[in-house]
């Protein structure tokens, strides 16, 4: 049988007030990927255990999310509601940071907010499920990924010009950021969902008995696990390999964020809408492999290469991939889970992303200091070609699938 679809006058309200949020959201982007830890070293002259807890916040927010469905389902509150008090704990302690500035208290700041940020995915995911047609529930996401990407550019590059001129102004940063915050919270608050359906409270990660239960669902977990920890091991060493001395690039800054930054961001911003229209169009499981495929081939081409050309090459790649990776990251639970247990798989599904989130670069750094980084990227690619080859046989499966579920559905007609 198809899943209900949504009232028109609900996915419309929620869309218009998801572009809203999108511009905030690119604001907050940058502050987990780039400010804070640019405020802890340049500002605080924060130590390593700072620093790395400043940076793993995004992925401490990833672990919690199963805790943090359970909780709200305990508590009975509309899932958009819920993400937009838990979004509001995060503009308060930004707002706390601002006014009292010692280390200690930034550092407790930036993991609040940004792993509220991070723990709320589950949630959103399961108002994308509720509010979002499934045959555009793609279109639409990918419409605000480009708002975001877009808005995370131009603040990046103004909040880096105030910070390069006045560093001292990072207090300044932390209002906009407890502000970006605040309305992204009003945001969802204009968004209309439901309760989750309560299953009586329990454990914390009750969610992941879903992996034991669904046959399916693990299998693809443990593709998405292959692929993603080779892909996340790569990622901080693309600065790695191009500024480091004992690669022989020692490249300029500017020509670093050129290469793993700006040009990945301009492929991954014209890019998805196409990824939007084709998640919504396209068997999941071949949408996947395409993804893999493109991601063995962009670590391939810019890790084994010297040349300019060849690290750009890699660089479209990757933004490329990147693109549909969006889009099929945060919403490809919405294929297989139940309409009602949509934020229990992608509380999992985040669960194990912060488990390789946390683990990856640790791994890359060690086992790079004992491999060439080109063995070390032919390794990572080896990976993803295993995780896309144990997804092919779903695609032919879910393809019969499909037949059979519109048969019978025109059978009930």
């Amino acid at each position: 049988m198809s899943r209900p679809v949504p009232d028109p006058n609900r996915t419309a309200q929620t869309f218009r007030f998801e572009l809203w949020r999108a511009a905030t959201a690119g604001i907050i982007e940058t502050a987990g990927s780039t400010f804070l830890l640019l405020i802890a070293v340049r500002y605080f002259d924060a130590g390593a255990l700072s620093k790395a807890t400043v940076a793993a916040a995004g992925s401490l927010g990833l672990l919690i999310s199963p805790a943090v469905v359970s909780f709200v389902n305990a508590r009975g509150w509309p899932v958009s509601q819920a993400a937009a008090r838990i979004l509001a704990i995060g503009a308060a302690a930004f707002l706390a940071a601002a006014i009292f500035p010692p280390q200690p208290v930034f550092v407790i700041a930036s993991v609040v907010a940004m792993a509220s940020s991070a723990a709320i995915i589950p949630l959103l995911t399961q108002m994308y499920q509720e509010n979002y047609p499934e045959h555009e529930r793609g279109r639409r996401f990918s419409r605000t990924v480009m708002i975001r990407i877009a808005t995370a550019a131009i603040f990046a590059k103004v909040a880096g010009d105030l910070l390069t001129a006045h560093m001292e102004w990072f207090r300044g940063l932390l209002v906009v950021f407890g502000a970006a915050f605040a309305m992204a919270s009003y945001c969802l608050r204009q968004c209309p969902t439901h309760a989750l359906v309560s299953d009586g409270g329990g454990h914390p990660l009750r969610a992941l008995r879903f992996v034991q239960q669904d046959a399916l669902f693990r299998r693809t977990l443990v593709c998405w696990m292959l692929m993603g920890f080779a892909n996340l091991m790569m990622l901080p060493l693309r600065v790695e390999y191009l500024a480091h001395p004992r690669y022989g690039l020692t490249l300029k800054a500017e020509t670093i964020a050129l290469l793993t930054a700006v040009i990945p961001n301009l492929a991954r911003l014209c890019l998805s809408p196409v990824w939007g229209h084709l998640f919504d169009r396209m068997n999941f499981f071949a949408l996947r492999v395409t993804l893999n495929v493109g991601f063995a081939i962009g670590i391939v081409s810019f890790f084994t290469t010297d040349t300019f050309t060849g690290m750009v090459l890699g660089a479209v790649i990757y933004g490329i991939s990147n693109a549909g990776g969006d889009v099929a990251w945060s919403l490809w639970v919405t294929k297989f889970a139940p309409p009602d247990r949509v934020a229990d798989y992608m509380s999992v599904h985040t669960f194990l992303t912060g488990i390789r989130g946390v683990l990856a670069p640790v791994t890359a750094f060690y086992v790079v200091t004992r491999l060439s980084l080109g063995t070390v990227a032919w390794m990572c690619s080896g990976l993803i070609v295993l995780a896309t080859l144990i997804l092919v046989p779903e695609i032919g499966q879910s393809a019969r699938a499909r037949r059979a579920a519109a048969l019978v559905e025109e059978v009930s007609e």
